[in-house]
C-alpha cells in the first residue's frame, strides 16, 4: 500500500475516533441535562428532600457534597504530592519503591464499593466515627491517593532537567529546587490532577454509603461543620431515589438531581481551568 494513503487512512480513522467520542460524551451530557432541567428551580435547589411528598430538593445534599469534596482534598492534595514527590525526587529505582509502585498500582484498581467496605470495617467501627463526613472523606482520600501520587510523580519526572541544573548553579538547594522550580513547572499537572481527584469524589456514590451514611440533618450553622455528623452526598442521594424512592414526583427528583450533578462538575472543571491558567501566569511571570 501506498505509505501517503496508508497515513491518510490512519489520521481519517483516528479523527473517527475522537468526533465518535466528543459526539457520546456530548449527547449524554446534553440527554442528562435535558432530561432534568425542567426540574431545577431556586426551591429544588435549597430545599429538604421528602421521602412520602412531592416537591422535596436537594439542599443538604449539595451542601454535603461540597463539604466532603473539601475535606477530601486536604487530605488527599499534600499526602499525594509528598508521595509523589518521595517517589521522583528521593528515591532509587530498587526492591522497595517497586514494592511502593505496586501497592499504588494495585490500590488504584481496587473497585470502590471495597473501599467503602473498608471505611467501613475502620472508619465507622473501628475508630468508633459512625457514618458521618470524615469516614467518607477517608474512604474517598483512600481511593484518590494512588491517582495523586501518581499524577505528581510523572508531572515531576516530566519536568525539564535543565531547570533542576540551573536551579542548583545558582546555589539552591534541592529543597528550594523541588518547591520553588520543579512544582512551579509542575502547576498545570498537578491541577488536572486534582481535577480528575474531584471529580470522582463528586461522582462517587459506592464509598460514601458505607462510610458518610444515606441520611442528612437539616443544615444549619451549628451542625453544617460538623464533620462527624451523617453526610449524604447528592451522588448518593441519586442512587438511593432510583433504587428506593417512593415520592410521588421520583422520577423529577432523579433527573433533576443528576442534572445539577452534572452542572457542577462541568462548572467546577472550567473554573479549575481558568484558576490554573492564572495561578501558573503569576508563577512563573508569563
Amino acid at each position: 500500500m501506498n505509505p501517503k494513503l496508508e497515513d491518510k487512512i490512519v489520521t481519517y480513522v483516528l479523527y473517527f475516533f475522537v468526533i465518535f467520542a466528543v459526539l457520546l460524551l456530548a449527547f449524554i451530557i446534553f440527554y442528562i441535562i435535558g432530561s432534568g432541567f425542567r426540574a431545577i428551580s431556586l426551591d429544588f435547589l435549597i430545599s429538604s428532600p421528602k421521602a412520602f411528598q412531592a416537591g422535596g430538593g436537594i439542599g443538604p445534599q449539595i451542601i454535603n457534597s461540597f463539604l466532603i469534596l473539601f475535606l477530601t482534598l486536604i487530605l488527599t492534595v499534600p499526602l499525594g504530592i509528598g508521595a509523589g514527590i518521595y517517589l521522583a525526587e528521593y528515591t532509587r529505582e530498587n526492591v522497595v519503591t517497586n514494592v511502593i509502585r505496586l501497592s499504588i498500582e494495585t490500590l488504584s484498581s481496587l473497585p470502590s464499593i471495597i473501599i467503602g467496605l473498608f471505611g467501613l470495617l475502620v472508619f465507622v467501627t473501628t475508630f468508633g466515627w459512625g457514618f458521618s463526613m470524615i469516614s467518607g472523606a477517608m474512604a474517598l482520600t483512600v481511593l484518590n491517593l494512588p491517582v495523586m501520587t501518581r499524577v505528581t510523580e510523572e508531572a515531576l519526572r516530566d519536568v525539564k532537567r535543565d531547570l533542576r541544573e540551573a536551579s542548583f548553579a545558582l546555589g539552591a538547594t534541592k529543597w528550594q529546587t523541588i518547591t520553588r522550580v520543579v512544582l512551579v513547572a509542575a502547576v498545570p499537572r498537578l491541577i488536572t490532577g486534582i481535577i480528575l481527584a474531584s471529580g470522582r469524589i463528586f461522582g462517587e456514590a459506592a464509598a460514601l454509603i458505607f462510610t458518610a451514611g444515606m441520611t442528612s440533618p437539616k443544615i444549619s450553622f451549628s451542625n453544617a461543620f460538623n464533620i462527624f455528623r451523617p453526610a449524604e452526598t447528592l451522588a448518593v442521594h441519586i442512587w438511593k431515589v432510583n433504587s428506593e424512592g417512593i415520592s410521588p414526583d421520583v422520577r423529577r427528583i432523579a433527573d433533576g438531581s443528576s442534572a445539577v450533578l452534572i452542572l457542577i462538575v462541568i462548572v467546577f472543571n472550567f473554573l479549575a481551568r481558568f484558576i490554573t491558567k492564572r495561578l501558573y501566569k503569576r508563577l512563573t511571570g508569563a
